[in-house]
């Protein structure tokens, strides 16, 4: 898989540089190329000109209504996979602007019906995303997609990734999964115990 990151905000960065380490082809695509960290290679970095020829799946690290608006922007996706890691987040980490009956990454789809879109990466922290091993246990990564082709090669990035990537099932379920992210923030950032955990199958997980 030739992968895409749009987006080279914490979140990008951080899968950027988990490919890296493992091998796998990624590339970063950027507004502001001028402007992205100097920890992702010059030679990797790309203009969002003919985005949609760039690579075979595109990871939007963007935030939510941003990656709504780029996914709508192209006109056609010729069917390559939409990876949805984001979040809708209200102002100041107060919750959720999407949830109960949508989702961002049904939103996302119903911008790009031309893509194949699947939610993943969006319920941890981009230190976990990194280097998920900093992490005692696999981290838990539920991936959804109402393409089950698409789904399997997402879970088998994500597994390459270090992951432990599970199929959550269609992708209405990320209104779940991206509830269960603000778990997450919720702990970490406004209860203020710290970004070195994770959820694993087995119980909570320190590092």
């Amino acid at each position: 898989m030739k992968l895409v990151i749009v987006g080279s905000g914490s979140v990008g960065k951080a899968i950027y540089r988990n490919a890296k380490r493992n091998g796998i082809r990624a590339t970063v695509a950027s507004r502001n190329l001028d402007g992205v960290d100097s920890a992702i290679d010059r030679s990797d970095l790309i203009s969002l000109d003919n985005i949609a020829e760039a690579g075979d799946a595109f990871l939007l690290a963007l935030p939510a209504q941003a990656a709504i608006d780029f996914a709508s922007s192209i006109d056609d996706w010729h069917g390559k996979i939409l990876i949805d890691a984001t979040n809708p987040l209200l102002p100041g980490l107060e919750g959720l602007s999407l949830g109960t009956t949508t989702s961002a990454a049904e939103v996302i789809a119903a911008a790009a019906p031309t893509a194949r879109v699947v939610k993943a990466f969006n319920t941890t922290g981009s230190e976990n995303l990194e280097n998920p091993a900093r992490i005692a246990d696999p981290i838990f990564t539920p991936i959804c997609s109402d393409d089950e082709e698409a789904k399997l090669e997402v879970i088998a990035l994500a597994s390459s990734l270090g992951f432990d990537a599970v199929d959550f099932g269609a992708l209405k379920t990320a209104r779940y999964t991206e509830a269960f992210a603000m778990t997450w923030i919720h702990y970490a950032i406004k209860k203020q115990h710290g970004r070195d955990w994770a959820f694993s199958r087995s119980f909570v997980s320190p590092a």
